[in-house]
């Protein structure tokens, strides 16, 4: 037995392929037949490393009374958040509007044919919890609502749509400050667990942006309290259970407070960016532990999760065995590309790695001037897999100073302006289901935060005119940026290097060359190097020059004083 999911790729698809439901994937069958067979749809999403998701799937997707009515009487979508982030954001969106709470996975829609979403739920129980219906139950009164009481169900969506993208909002902007490092600090201070490292009272994520913005902060204020948590927060994830000693990686995060019980999922997007965490968390301490952990952590990258050239999404351990997603995401290799540039600064190995692991990237996903979520080419790329990729291209740039991987970023940087950007707003997506990316960094730093991380990196590089779109984008996110700095580490990160300004070290090649691997030693969060004829070393900012020199030796010094108030 198999139902329309049978041609599908995803992983997570082809495991509910042979169930009884007549699942569809997303797409124009399953809505025509909906519209042609006036049913209600009913959308799951999910993903395969999440308990609830399996917990419903055998509960619910086998049970007899409750397939016979979702085939019946709905018109049955499954997707993969994974595979169509754009969908899950966007049904996220309604789930939070509609219960006024965050959605967890799965999600469970109910929606008119035309896709006005009148019910939303996350797990379903076949049994009735307290003030919810047990599936079949809920699937009884839906579909009898759906004939009786339709306008009142298509009024319920539509009032929901208003709100998904709404055509005015209101915007509070506020000064964009520097003082903002002393707000960090002090919510750190609040917020941090002095004890355990990390943050969260009940279960612990690595929380790499948060910490990568702690180091920021730490190197512009010289405030040892912020460098000792964030290598009290490392340390306890490297040397506890979240960090698998035995074979490398990170799990996704603990289920308690000490790091000891993990949720035993490895994906990719954490370990790339654990990588990058370690290694800086290396050049700023000079302690060689974070550098075992970063390399040791590449290593198993390489050899667990990659596969000719490119690594897959993740491994699950859930089940006492490893599983392992073979999925290969555009976004989430490009954040493996940047850690193996970074790592290629501390042992020169990786840089051939990262050269054909960024190439072959780009040779199966970006065909024809277009780029594509997954080496599926089924979907486009969305805000996040230009901005990743783009950002991994810099890190090329700075690692070879081949002005090609220049170009091609600059390349993208213009693609995500004309496709994703509107005033100051970006979306994370402009295909069939439009959604509005935020700034808040969730498994991964947002999308909107590394575009214009990527167009900071052009406009100090190529062209200060980027610098626009940058500020845009701050100013209308300023007035929670400036309050909450934490709930958007990326952005905030973003803002400090606007306010603080890149050091851009612009001199010939062959002198550049040499000193390759002292760009992420200085004492400065944001400096860059940039190929030109000059004999000389020259020391600029954005929007001009202020220093020459003839060695790199001075450089420290010169940078330094420069900085100085």
């Amino acid at each position: 037995m198999s139902n329309h999911l049978r041609n599908e790729i995803s992983p997570y698809l082809q495991t509910h392929s042979t169930q009884p439901v007549e699942w569809y994937p997303w797409g124009e069958e399953a809505l025509t037949l909906a519209t042609t067979q006036n049913k209600s749809i009913f959308l799951s999403i999910g993903h395969g490393s999440s308990s609830w998701c399996d917990i419903m799937s055998k509960e619910s997707f086998q049970n007899e009374n409750i397939v016979e009515l979702l085939n019946e009487r709905f018109i049955a979508i499954k997707v993969d958040k994974e595979e169509h982030p754009e969908i899950a954001k966007y049904y996220k969106k309604v789930y939070s509007l509609m219960n006024r709470s965050v959605g967890a996975y799965p999600l469970s829609i109910f929606m008119t044919q035309n896709l006005e979403p009148f019910y939303a739920s996350s797990y379903i129980s076949t049994q009735a919890q307290q003030e919810q219906l047990g599936f079949e139950e809920l699937l009884r009164v839906i579909s009898k609502k759906y004939i009786t009481d339709y306008d009142t169900l298509v009024k319920k969506g539509d009032e929901v749509l208003q709100y998904i993208n709404p055509k005015e909002q209101k915007i509070e902007a506020t000064r964009v400050h520097i003082d903002i490092l002393n707000t960090i600090i002090s919510h750190t201070d609040n917020l941090i667990d002095k004890q355990e490292g990390g943050f969260g009272e009940v279960a612990k994520f690595p929380n790499s942006s948060t910490l990568e913005l702690l180091l920021d902060t730490y190197q512009l204020k010289k405030e040892p309290s912020i460098l000792n948590a964030t290598l009290n927060s490392l340390n306890a994830m490297a040397k506890k259970n979240l960090y698998d000693d035995e074979n490398g990686g990170f799990y996704n995060y603990c289920k308690d407070v000490k790091w000891l019980d993990p949720y035993k999922v490895k994906t990719t997007y954490d370990n790339a960016l654990l990588i990058q965490l370690y290694l800086r968390a290396y050049q700023l301490s000079n302690n060689s532990f974070y550098k075992e952990v970063a390399l040791k952590t590449l290593d198993f990258m390489l050899n667990i999760m990659g596969d000719s050239k490119l690594f897959f999404s993740k491994t699950d351990e859930t089940k006492g065995e490893i599983t392992v997603d073979r999925t290969v995401i555009t976004s989430w290799n490009a954040m493996m590309v940047s850690a193996l540039f970074k790592a290629s600064s501390v042992d020169e190995k990786y840089q051939k790695i990262a050269i054909d692991t960024l190439e072959t990237l780009l040779e199966k996903t970006y065909i024809s001037h277009k780029l594509y979520h997954n080496t599926s080419l089924k979907v486009e790329a969305f805000l996040e897999d230009y901005a990743y990729l783009g950002e991994a291209l810099i890190e090329a740039y700075q690692a070879t100073l081949d002005e090609s991987y220049l170009i091609m970023a600059t390349q993208f940087s213009n693609t995500i302006i004309e496709q994703f950007y509107e005033h100051g707003k970006w979306k994370f997506s402009n295909g069939e289901v439009k959604i509005e990316e935020d700034s808040y960094d969730s498994d991964y730093p947002s999308s909107l935060s590394t575009a214009i991380s990527l167009l900071m990196s052009v406009s100090s590089l190529v062209d200060g005119n980027y610098k626009k779109f940058v500020f845009k984008t701050l100013e209308l996110n300023s007035y929670n940026l400036m309050r909450q700095p934490l709930s958007s580490p990326k952005l905030a990160s973003v803002l400090l290097r606007y306010l603080k300004d890149d050091i851009i070290i612009k001199s010939n090649e062959n002198l550049l060359k040499k000193h390759i691997t002292q760009r992420s030693s200085m004492d400065y969060p944001y400096v860059l190097f940039k190929t030109t004829l000059d004999e000389n070393i020259l020391l600029c900012n954005s929007s001009s020059c202020f220093a020459q020199a003839s060695n790199f030796d001075t450089l420290k010094t010169l940078i330094e004083s420069h900085l100085k108030p």
